[in-house]
């Protein structure tokens, strides 16, 4: 499941690398080159489309990122746990060899 949110969120990293350079702050850019989609919505909304994209898969970035650290921080404290496990079991074991 780890493996399966850290592909996500570089995907996502792709894919709002893309849209970040398609728009320009001043209005140009990429966008205003689409003339079939800027007759349809407009060359205002297809800014706006591309703006709430960009917010968009800024937050999925971010709580992928938060559910990643909350999953990382499980396994850490998993792991911590079972060495003490372990000693006890060497030691027992060892106690038998005796």
């Amino acid at each position: 499941m780890f493996t399966f949110c850290v592909v996500l969120i570089i995907l996502a990293c792709i894919v709002l690398a893309f849209v970040v350079l398609i728009q320009n702050s001043k209005g140009g850019g990429l966008a205003s080159n689409f003339a079939a989609s800027n007759q349809i919505m407009g060359v205002r909304k297809t800014t706006d489309v591309l703006e709430k994209t960009t917010w968009g898969l800024a937050a999925f970035i971010m709580v992928l990122c938060f559910v990643c650290a909350f999953m990382s921080k499980n396994e850490v404290n998993s792991l911590r746990s079972n060495p003490a496990q372990t000693e006890q079991t060497q030691s027992a074991n060892a106690d038998a060899e005796e």
